[in-house]
């Protein structure tokens, strides 16, 4: 069978796919035929079956997404990274838009008409946008092949037999070509005017060459994927001879093409970096003022334009320091705003210790924050995810360029829980005030509780389930942290301060990455900027404006996601009185996946008409 039938068997199960038919058996009188019989189906059916086959047939284009979702059919491959591969993505794209043209979307209702608006839009979006292909930056201090590969390696390959074992030796004896095809699409770049800036090339070596330091590379301690490897197979329930064959091809393979793949990198980086510029926003690609207002557009699902965005986030700003102020006074602080931000920087009451003992406590004081609030989470939510959440530090060959916090989604099959990841590298990045928020944000009732739920949901197809749009995700985590404030959490003045102050990091976000990419901010402005306006830490401030750099427009979701939550909510309280109630509003805004933030409109809208029925 191959890849597309598994895939669509996958995908459909026992349902046939529209305008087949299935054989029965059929007798006469006179002897045994065998009929075929058309088995009958609804235009939303017909749309779900191709829905889901649609999906399948990405999937099985990728067998890390496949590791992903627990399939194991392409366990011992990565991802095919070649410039030809990429046009095989573009045809195929447009494939389905044809086959999209099939189904008769008058007679299409419910989940079915929602499904077909999206992945409708999806295609001619993505078609579209295919004329920015080369505009990302595939290697950042953020994410790129180079920190990407262990960690994929580390948390989604799992070893439970020796199969899987052997399956993980096969992709380090693949990363030699990973790279190679990797070193071509940065080429390829380079040719028509995209680099990423200057300075993310040495956190991109630093994070390199720690992933090859160490046994069995050097003398010292197992490096991350020999560690990591040692590890699973010590766990299998097989002979010590088998499992020490299993170390010696790992070793063999991690010596040679692993080793090599990374030394090509390095290598390529390290002269990349030589002709790469300190011109930071996108205004300096080609066609970069259109480049970017086509991000802003796919990514707050809006028409604001940049100017727009750059205002809200001023007026925010200023909001957010008049609370600030009110919190000063309560507290019974002597100084001005800016003094009270140098308070809140450096008095060691909010601290942990930067040693394993105050990383530990940090780790466990999140966990407790979390399982308080998923105890109380009847209060709000019917909806309620089945999935499990653990609270993990940053893995340390990676924790020095990683992001302050972020969250990794479960296995579907429960095999592994979601990850809500605290970087603890440095602990005056990661103030005490702030843990509470941060927890709700990353955790519960967060990105955890939405992303699982999304997961789970039944009835809705499976990119819906596990797609995302980043205006719809980031504004409900950004709402999250606002709500348990409703609730009753942050009693301490403090803490409702670092609420106060991640809201504002975010209403930031809204005028630095404009200035950045619009107004073209040099990356000193919009260090300064930030960090005159916020409390955070100098450290906090240069990465996350690095940050903003290097992924243009993301940074603009939260806000605006956010205050359409919050829009939405304030109408329906409005029209409805005493007939709002808060957990069917939160299942109006849950039980339909991630959407664009009109049609989350629609669907609240849809909430209130039928209350008022």
């Amino acid at each position: 069978m191959n890849k597309l039938s598994l895939a669509i068997a996958f995908a459909l199960g026992s349902a046939t796919l529209a305008g087949c038919a299935t054989p029965t058996e059929s007798t006469n009188s006179s002897n045994t035929t065998t009929a075929v019989v058309a088995v009958a189906q609804t235009e939303s059916e017909r749309a779900n079956a191709l829905f889901e086959a649609m999906f399948m047939e990405n999937i099985m284009a990728s067998p890390e997404y496949q590791t992903y979702l627990g399939i194991k059919t392409d366990y011992d491959k990565w991802d095919d990274l070649s410039l030809a591969a990429d046009e095989e993505e573009l045809a195929r794209k447009k494939r389905h838009l044809a086959q999209l043209a099939s189904i008769d979307e008058a007679k299409l209702e419910g989940q079915a008409q929602i499904s077909y608006t999206l992945m409708k839009q999806k295609l001619e979006n993505d078609i579209a946008d295919d004329k920015w292909r080369y505009y990302s930056y595939p290697v950042t201090q953020m994410y790129g092949y180079q920190s990407g590969t262990p960690s994929f390696l580390i948390n989604q390959h799992s070893i439970n037999s020796v199969d899987d074992a052997k399956a993980y030796i096969s992709r380090l004896q693949g990363v030699e070509l990973r790279f190679e095809q990797a070193i071509a699409q940065l080429q390829k770049r380079e040719e028509i005017g995209v680099m990423a800036p200057k300075f993310t090339f040495d956190y991109v070596l630093n994070d390199s060459r720690n992933v090859i330091s160490g046994a069995p590379f050097a003398a010292g301690e197992d490096s991350p994927v020999w560690a990591d490897f040692k590890g699973k197979v010590a766990k299998l329930n097989i002979s010590e001879a088998d499992k020490a064959q299993l170390l010696a091809d790992a070793k063999a393979a991690l010596l040679n093409q692993f080793k090599n793949g990374y030394d090509n990198f390095i290598a390529f980086i390290d002269a990349q970096s030589q002709r790469a510029s300190t011109k930071d926003g996108a205004w300096k690609l080609p066609q970069g003022d259109q480049y970017y207002a086509n991000r802003l557009q796919r990514t707050t699902t809006t028409d604001l334009s940049a100017k727009q965005i750059h205002q809200l986030g001023l007026d925010e700003v200023a909001r957010i320091h008049g609370e600030m102020r009110d919190i000063m006074k309560q507290v019974g602080f002597s100084g001005d705003l800016q003094q009270f931000f140098e308070f809140m920087r450096t008095d060691k009451q909010f601290y942990l210790n930067s040693d394993e003992e105050g990383r530990n406590a940090y780790l466990g004081q999140a966990t407790a924050i979390i399982d308080d609030m998923e105890g109380r989470l009847d209060e709000v939510f019917n909806l309620k995810p089945q999935a499990r959440l653990k609270v993990q530090r940053v893995e340390e060959f990676r924790e020095k360029s990683a992001g302050k916090a972020f969250y990794q989604q479960p296995a579907p099959d429960g095999s592994r829980p979601g990850i809500y990841y605290a970087n603890l590298y440095d602990m005056n990045d990661m103030p005490t005030y702030q843990m509470e928020a941060l927890a709700f944000h990353e955790g519960i009732p967060g990105h955890h509780m939405q992303i699982a739920i999304s997961q789970e949901l039944q009835g809705i197809p499976k990119f819906r389930r596990f797609g995302g749009y980043t205006a719809y995700i980031e504004g409900w985590g950004l709402y999250s942290e606002y709500l348990p404030k409703e609730m009753g959490y942050y009693s301490d003045p403090y803490s409702d301060f670092g609420r106060l102050a991640m809201e504002l990091w975010r209403a930031c976000r809204l005028v630095v990455d404009t200035g950045i990419h619009d107004k073209q901010w040099t990356r000193e402005q919009a260090i300064d900027y930030l960090a005159k306006s916020t409390p955070n830490a100098h450290g906090d401030v240069v990465k996350a404006i690095e940050r903003y750099i290097v992924m243009p427009s993301q940074a603009t979701a939260y806000k605006v996601g956010m205050l359409k939550i919050l829009e939405l909510r304030a109408n329906a309280k409005q029209q409805l009185g005493n007939d709002f109630s808060l957990p069917k509003f939160h299942d109006a805004i849950l039980a339909n996946g991630p959407v664009p933030l009109d049609m989350l409109e629609q669907q609240v809208n849809n909430y209130i008409g039928s209350v008022k029925l």
